[in-house]
Formats: C-alpha cells, sequence, structure tokens
C-alpha cells in the first residue's frame, strides 16, 4: 500500500480538496464518516467512505489530458471490480458549485439500494 504516498498527498491537497474536506470531516455530512487522500491497494483515492464503499475523486485540469484520461478509466475500473462505488467531480465544479456537490453526495449517502450487508439469519 501507498502509506507514504497517501501521507505526502494530504499534506499537499489542492485548494478543492480542502474546502470538500472541510465538509466532510468529522461525519459532517449525513453523519458518514471520510477519510482523505486513503490508500486502497496499490491507488490512493481522494476521498473514501468505509460504510458505503463509496469513493469520491476530485478531478483537476491533468485528469483532462487523454492519457490520465485512459489511466483514471482503469484505476476506477478495477477499484469498481473490488466492489467500491465511485463519484467523481471536476476541482472547478467543487470551487463554483460545492452546495450542488455536496447535495450529490448527500443523495447517494442517504438512497436506499446502497445498504450494508445484513447477516444470514441464524437457523
Amino acid at each position: 500500500m501507498n502509506y507514504e504516498l497517501a501521507r505526502q498527498l494530504r499534506r499537499n491537497q489542492t485548494p478543492p480538496e480542502v474546502l470538500l474536506w472541510s465538509c466532510l470531516r468529522k461525519n459532517r455530512l449525513c453523519n458518514t464518516g471520510f477519510r482523505r487522500q486513503h490508500p486502497i491497494g496499490p491507488y490512493v483515492v481522494d476521498f473514501y467512505c468505509f460504510e458505503k464503499k463509496l469513493i469520491i475523486e476530485v478531478d483537476g485540469e491533468v485528469h483532462s489530458i487523454p492519457e490520465q484520461m485512459l489511466k483514471d478509466r482503469e484505476r476506477q475500473q478495477n477499484l469498481e471490480a473490488m466492489g467500491f462505488h465511485f463519484l467523481r467531480f471536476k476541482a472547478k465544479e467543487v470551487m463554483s458549485n460545492l452546495e450542488g456537490v455536496l447535495a450529490s453526495i448527500e443523495l447517494y449517502l442517504t438512497k436506499e439500494s446502497v445498504l450494508p450487508v445484513q447477516p444470514h439469519p441464524q437457523p
């Protein structure tokens, strides 16, 4: 796992990441916990909600370069194959429409189709 890279990324967050983190930290959104710059296997994701297996990515300008878009798509497919779910937002959107971004995250967190696994009933 990339623990050192995750620490380094936490120390050097972009302004959109800092802004979004200020709204997600300490269970501020839907009383749901998030981690920032969290390592998962060979990857480090921007924000991660363990309870919902939700990854939130904030994509800056570099993510619009075709080569980076291919890497992002492959990375996302690999993580989705492991059972994780994704929400992606452009950095500009976080800065200009934070309320809309938070509403989208809240909608995902509260939708009924993403329920925790229920234990099997005892025979």
